[in-house]
């Protein structure tokens, strides 16, 4: 698919995430018209306001509202409507009140948007992405999770931090589950065009500050929570970022979420891996090198998902 010249992006759920993604969408001119949708009509027709009386200063459109005929003609939607996460709580508690809700919104949007690209931002995100798949019979490249991509920003900002560099000057990705089993491929990270490991402009980064740093990012959105009760700002970002890759057929190489089909032992489930992401959806990229330790996690992380998922019946 070929840049799409008047492009719309949807956002279902009107909630923290889900305004945050569409403000970023407009702030980046991510998509020409932007709609939210949300079941709660007072909120969702307050928000659209709040980001309409702005679009003074952007060239996109805002419009939404509780009525899901605001998705049609959609070229990429993006679920962020389902439970909050609260404090203590993992991803994975989530995972059975927000297949719920998919399975009666999903026919829903399909009807109305048949030929969107779709991205879940709800967690457990990976889960999702298989209840997703399953309910929509869509190909996987078309039924795509936000994964690690958030995950992937905060290591990036906290190695950049750390060498001193700018951080899009940091090659470093989370793979595998959004979530508990995520984890950094450092045999691929670099600062520049060097290893981690062998990075000197300063101290040398050591194996157990790696590890530290591999900690702080699984936590991060704990951190988040505990303090203001949601995260909401980068994840809006990240989805925004999303987005753009796919409606402008960037064939951009980010770590989202997607179906497996037999690639690095991974069959049926889905998680992160480094994929490129354009305008006919995501593919996973299957040359990806990956030490045996770290083929090791990946195994571990896709058990994790798959436990979930049995446990549901998916």
């Amino acid at each position: 698919m070929a840049v799409i010249e008047n492009s719309k992006l949807s956002v279902i759920g009107a909630g923290s995430v889900g305004a945050s993604l569409v403000y970023a969408s407009l702030i980046r001119e991510s998509a020409n018209q932007v709609a939210l949708y949300d079941i709660a009509a007072e909120k969702v027709e307050a928000e659209v306001l709040d980001l309409a009386h702005g679009t003074q200063f952007t060239r996109s459109s805002v419009s939404g509202g509780s009525d899901l005929d605001v998705v049609a003609d959609s070229h990429v939607v993006v679920i962020t409507a389902g439970a909050k996460q609260q404090p203590g709580q993992s991803r994975m508690e989530l995972a059975g009140t927000n297949v719920g809700i998919l399975e009666r919104l999903l026919p829903q949007l399909l009807e109305r948007a048949p030929d969107a690209i779709y991205v879940l931002v709800t967690n457990p995100v990976d889960v999702l992405t298989v209840a997703a798949r399953q309910i929509s019979g869509l190909p996987a490249e078309r039924v795509i999770g936000s994964g690690t991509v958030l995950d992937t920003s905060r290591l990036r900002w906290l190695l950049a931090k750390r060498a001193g560099v700018l951080t899009s000057s940091v090659h470093a990705d989370i793979v595998g589950e959004h979530g508990d089993t995520e984890f950094p491929l450092w045999s691929n990270a670099r600062i520049g065009p060097v290893p981690i490991l062998d990075w000197t402009a300063g101290e040398r980064f050591s194996i157990d500050e790696l590890d530290g740093i591999a900690h702080e990012v699984r936590n991060a959105a704990y951190t988040v929570i505990r303090g203001k009760g949601a995260t909401n700002y980068a994840i809006g970002l990240s989805g925004a970022r999303i987005v753009e890759a796919l409606l402008d057929d960037e064939r951009a190489v980010l770590p989202v979420s997607t179906v497996h089909s037999g690639a690095l032992g991974l069959d049926g489930i889905a998680l992160s891996m480094p994929s490129v992401v354009g305008g006919n959806g995501a593919f996973p990229i299957a040359e990806t090198p990956i030490s045996e330790t770290e083929a090791g996690l990946l195994a571990a992380s896709g058990d994790a998902i798959r436990a979930t998922m049995q446990t549901l019946g998916l």
